[in-house]
């Protein structure tokens, strides 16, 4: 097995869901030994091209865990691990006997893991493990603006790929938790927790809320810099705006005044913010290629990236110098190109084994239980004092601004770290947005401080000095001016975890390039597949490339805590929006000819990825239908009385939804109803308040708040829920006063303006 931050650790993958493969995966070339449990006669998954990636750097054995022979076959396999995955719901782990109480009372030192759809203690928390099913349940088929009016099949899988992260910070998190106190336990996730990430920013509920805030960003107000070129492609820019740069200037002038002002006053009040010249851009574009627009944008400093198709960024030059993208010599598909992974730090992860080419048997897994000696139980009474939760004594300083920065942070300060957010004098350029901010920005308290200013260079040390971790997504150049590059930052504190985040990598001619989550939905092909064949690119409002790109970020940090727990050695840590996004695209891979390996595509209606696996309006309302096999199919035909699945929406528009709904349950075909407007019904629903799903705590302006809740269950640990996102330098003074500072040193601080406080 390859040796890295985790070797040594032991890992069992019942293979249950892409998201718990995909965690694990990750994990294994981080230096975890990961063995794959198949069914006899192989994983459905493997009918997929994604399970190459997915189960890369695995062995895998066979059971059916159904058979109580297999059970205890099993039973003997978790006796040598430290952690197991699955994908059971409460009630079937309970007949199974791998329920956390029975796994623990058997094994004491293991640390369980399950990604299902729906929060373990929710009452949904059996319903199958499925992305679209729920996405529709949860409400969020009807939070994008698609091409036609109603909710829309959302093709990116926003449950699968958070929770993917979600899992793998849990599992790491209660490793690091085992290794100071002896003790195990739970770490679990779900789509459902997953999926509510990203829709922190967009749904909350305040007593008093600002009307920034309250607005949000309405999906019916939803624009995107998305433009047609001449040749037919598509680019989407972002701020600046390009109408400074001499091409642009140039093709201006081709038109004349008089068609910019007409073309700009034809978009009437569809003009997008920060785009004077939003109409008189559109005819610009089209008056060049894309490969132009491209070339000159990037040499003038404009973020910009084309809307390309779903796989083109495995062939991404910057990608392969990160290591994002890679070769894999697969038994079965031959020489590849694959998603590489995403997150760099020391020692390097790295690819162990191909994916197994055929599913393992009984004498692989009895080769395994060979192997993996038994864990020795581990004393629950280690004299050290009992926590409340999971990171408890972490101190973590976020520079980060916008997303991709303070989103990691804040899930550390969920997880029960001490996180101070350090920003500017003038605040995080996102504060002025509320919604977006108030979504990464929980359980921190904030410190306003002019780093430029020498006057706070003594608080800065100070603060540095405080650490465990040092986490930021500020261009490198503007890190090394501030003395907030891995370098300087170690100079005060050799001891700290260092995590930058990125936009391309740390790596390559890119490195130091601006970026945006849209740049990362265009090039990974996600605003081409999202919009269904035939449509113009689409920017999902979800932001998922930041979110993804933090959490990929919190999985690196841990790893290396977890590290110097067990070594003594800090190291560093890199994440980039680049690194995420790629990873989303191991639904493919590239073969020899260049040729791309199929997925599904969504149709132009933005209903549809397969005849049975669809949305479709009824008398009442919208239902999603998971009916992927043709057995599946031939039933859910039945019941609705049709011969072809095409023939679904016509008979169907006319009956009413619930009886149908139960007609399929009695059937064995997986459906649910398509909830819609559920930003603020949400909150209110007492099985997500019961469930944790829901937070509230006091805001400094706007009263009593409500967003998403716990993106994990830990059984005896808590996530912490308890502060409000800080106002602009609400804590300046309390903080300092803690890493050091007088009061004299303080005020003079504010008197010079080096600093911003709300309490004197």
């Amino acid at each position: 097995m390859s040796q890295g931050a985790l070797e040594g650790i032991r890992i069992v993958d019942l293979g249950g869901s892409i998201a718990g493969m995909a965690a694990t995966m990750v994990l294994a070339e981080m230096g975890a030994d990961v063995v794959l449990v198949e069914p006899v006669g192989g994983s459905h998954w493997r009918s997929l091209p994604g399970f190459v990636t997915w189960n890369r750097s695995k062995r895998s054995v066979t059971l059916d865990v159904d058979e109580p022979s297999d059970r205890q076959r099993l039973d003997e396999l978790l006796a040598g691990a430290d952690v197991f995955v699955h994908s059971f719901g409460p009630t079937r782990s309970k007949r199974l006997g791998l329920d956390d109480a029975s796994l623990a009372n058997r094994h004491q030192h293991l640390i369980v893991a399950s990604i299902i759809g729906w929060p373990i203690n929710h009452p949904d928390a059996d319903l199958p493990v499925d992305d679209m099913l729920t996405l529709a349940r949860l409400g969020i088929c009807d939070e994008q603006l698609g091409r036609r009016e109603g909710p829309i099949f959302v093709r990116f899988p926003l449950g699968t790929w958070p929770a993917t992260w979600l899992a793998a910070i849990g599992i790491v998190t209660r490793l690091i938790v085992r290794g100071r106190t002896g003790v195990a336990g739970p770490a679990h996730t779900s789509l459902a927790q997953g999926a509510l990430i990203p829709m922190m920013m967009h749904w909350s509920r305040a007593e008093t809320p600002s009307e920034m805030l309250a607005y949000g960003m309405p999906k019916h107000d939803m624009r995107a810099s998305l433009f047609e070129c001449s040749d037919g492609r598509w680019i989407h820019v972002m701020p600046p705006n390009p109408d400074h740069t001499p091409l642009m200037q140039e093709v201006f002038a081709e038109m004349g005044d008089a068609a910019v002002e007409a073309a700009n006053r034809a978009v009437g009040d569809r003009i997008m913010r920060g785009y004077p010249n939003f109409g008189a851009n559109g005819e610009a574009f089209k008056r060049r290629p894309a490969r132009q627009w491209l070339d000159h944008f990037w040499a003038n400093d404009i973020p910009v990236q084309e809307a390309t198709q779903f796989g083109a960024i495995l062939s991404d030059e910057q990608a392969r110098e990160n290591r994002y993208v890679l070769d894999l010599d697969d038994p079965t598909h031959g020489r590849i190109t694959v998603a590489g992974h995403p997150v760099t730090l020391d020692p390097p992860a790295n690819v162990v084994n191909p994916a197994p080419a055929v599913p393992g048997d009984h004498r692989a897994l009895a080769d395994v239980i060979a192997t993996w000696p038994q864990r020795a139980l581990i004393a629950t009474d280690t004299g050290a004092p009992s926590a409340r939760f999971p990171l408890e004594g972490l101190k973590v300083l976020d520079f980060g601004n916008f997303l991709a920065g303070p989103l990691g942070p804040m899930l550390l300060a969920d997880l029960g770290a001490t996180v101070v957010k350090v920003e500017t004098t003038t605040g995080d350029p996102m504060r002025p947005g509320d919604w977006p901010f108030a979504g990464c920005q929980r359980n921190k308290r904030a410190v306003a401080l002019n780093i430029k200013s020498p006057a706070s260079r003594p608080a800065l040390e100070a603060l540095l000095k405080w650490a465990d971790v040092v986490h930021h997504n500020l261009r490198r150049p503007a890190a090394y001016k501030l003395g907030l590059d891995a370098e300087s930052v170690r100079a005060v504190n050799p001891d700290v975890i260092f995590c930058h985040v990125s936009s391309y990598g740390p790596q390559g001619h890119r490195a130091d390039w601006p970026g945006y989550d849209q740049l990362f939905q265009s090039s990974c092909g996600w605003e081409t597949m999202g919009a269904g064949e035939g449509n113009p690119p689409m920017w999902h409002r979800f932001g998922f490339m930041d979110h993804l790109c933090a959490m990929s970020s919190v999985v690196g940090t841990l790893v290396a805590l977890f590290q110097l727990d067990r070594t003594g050695r800090a190291t560093d840590v890199a994440a980039s929006l680049l690194g995420a996004g790629v990873l989303t695209n191991s639904e493919t891979f590239v073969r020899t000819d260049g040729s791309l390996a199929d997925v599904s595509m969504l149709d132009g209606e933005q209903m549809m990825v397969a005849p049975g696996v669809r949305i479709v309006q009824m008398a009442d309302g919208w239902i999603a239908l998971a009916a992927p096999t043709d057995d599946q199919i031939m039933r859910l035909c039945q019941v609705a009385g049709v011969s072809d699945p095409d023939d679904l929406p016509t008979a169907l528009r006319t009956r009413p939804s619930r009886p149908f709904l139960s007609a399929l349950a009695e059937h064995d075909v997986s459906a649910t109803a398509v909830r819609r407007d559920q930003r603020y019904p949400f909150f209110d629903e007492p099985a997500n308040q019961a469930a944790g799903m829901v937070a509230r705590y006091r805001h400094g302006e706007w009263g009593w708040l409500e967003q998403p809740g716990a993106a994990w269950n830990f059984g005896d640990l808590e996530v912490r829920l308890e502060l409000a996102p800080p106002l602009l330098g609400e804590h300046t003074v309390e903080v300092l006063l803690e890493v050091g500072l007088d009061r004299a040193e303080i005020d003079e601080l504010l008197a010079a303006g080096a600093a911003v406080a709300l309490e004197q």
